[in-house]
């Protein structure tokens, strides 16, 4: 069952693309469950982080859809987005926001398939672990590959992914049991857990991230993270 929403202020148009993919779902056999929004602060008021793929309308009276797949970006960064406009010369600025394509108002179905085809191409089958979680400032699912590490923060716990932190209230336990079931994660200190993706080196108890960053390496926790980074890395190291 793949979940769809669909933010446009116009309710024809979202009867309207509704219609088409009901109609590819029933020559396809795919299964699909629809929301419906009609404008952007709509959608991210009552936004889940397991969208599989969003239509969303450029121009909106009240919040745009580049405002607003702009702070969707910021907590999902893996969920598709197919701009829907009818002027053409907002399509470029909507690819900022990591847009799958775009589709020209009326929406045609030829060319609604033809989209549909070209992303479950792309996109089945490659569906990567996220790690799902929520604090005061929204709801989050991140590649587990995104994150660089995580750090005790007080009685939780801070994740550290592309470019930026967000706090996870949950205790270093939960996070590390989360994290360390990926083969690309291991614990170096009490309070720390690292993917090891990212080490370019160790130098003494500091493992030397590709960002520059430094994450601690405790004496106890040592041999049994060298263990699991030579595990990691093979040959490689």
């Amino acid at each position: 069952m793949y979940k769809i929403a669909i933010c446009d202020d116009e309710d024809a148009l979202i009867k309207e693309l509704k219609d088409g993919l009901q109609r590819y779902a029933a020559e396809t056999g795919k299964e699909f469950c629809y929301f419906a929004f009609h404008d952007g602060g709509e959608l991210l008021q009552a936004y889940q982080p397991d969208y599989d793929l969003i239509f969303m309308d450029i121009k909106m009276e009240k919040l745009d859809g580049l405002k607003t797949a702009e702070r969707i970006r910021r907590m999902d960064s893996a969920v598709g987005l197919i701009f829907l406009t009818s002027l053409k010369q907002y399509v470029w600025k909507g690819y900022e926001y990591g847009a799958v394509n775009y589709l020209l108002k009326p929406v045609k179905y030829s060319v609604l398939k033809m989209e549909l085809d070209r992303y479950f191409a792309r996109y089945q089958g490659k569906e990567e672990p996220y790690l799902h979680f929520a604090n005061d400032s929204g709801k989050y699912r991140v590649p587990y590959k995104s994150i660089r590490y995580a750090e005790t923060e007080r009685r939780n716990v801070m994740v550290h992914f592309e470019d930026r932190e967000q706090v996870v209230y949950k205790n270093m336990k939960e996070i590390s049991a989360l994290l360390c079931s990926q083969p690309q994660f291991a614990r170096s200190h009490q309070s720390f857990v690292v993917n090891l993706s990212y080490i370019k080196g160790i130098e003494g108890l500091e493992a030397i991230l590709t960002t520059g960053e430094r994450i601690p390496i405790s004496q106890p926790r040592r041999k049994d993270f060298m263990v699991r980074m030579a595990d990691y890395w093979g040959d490689m190291l």
